[in-house]
């Protein structure tokens, strides 16, 4: 697929608008908090938990300690990994692919508690709990 010069100019004029709300100049990774640091161009610092970020969740303090930062500085590599981050994505609390945020969403949804999920436990538990498997 060609990319026309229009197409790249307004891909240029995208990148600059979001360079212009801060870039990464520097990142690292600290073991003790098993937090992403990541130093902006505005002076501000964010820290995220590796685990939270698709690609970073499973990951080894060593494979987390080597980061790179794309030359925009919008984006984040770990090569060890094959993993990325987008920050302009990030600082919106966006830390993977849709499906991979429904799947953490639903996986912990799941495992809320709350007294409406225990009363209906309790009243499912009246009634023989739940029902068992048949092989068929």
């Amino acid at each position: 697929m060609a990319v026309s010069e229009r197409e790249l100019r307004q891909a240029e004029a995208r990148m600059t608008g979001l360079r212009e709300g801060g870039h990464a100049v520097s990142a690292r990774y600290d073991r003790r908090s098993a937090r992403v640091v990541v130093e902006l161009s505005t002076g501000v610092s964010v820290a995220f938990p590796a685990r939270l970020a698709e690609g970073l969740d499973r990951a080894s303090p060593a494979d987390l300690g080597t980061i790179e930062i794309s030359p925009t500085g919008l984006g984040l590599h770990w090569p060890k990994l094959d993993a990325d981050v987008y920050l302009p994505a990030l600082l919106q609390g966006v830390f993977g692919s849709r499906q991979w945020m429904a799947a953490r969403l639903g996986a912990s949804g799941g495992q809320v508690r709350s007294a409406a999920k225990t009363a209906a436990a309790r009243e499912n538990g009246r009634k023989g709990g739940r029902p068992r498997k048949t092989v068929g």
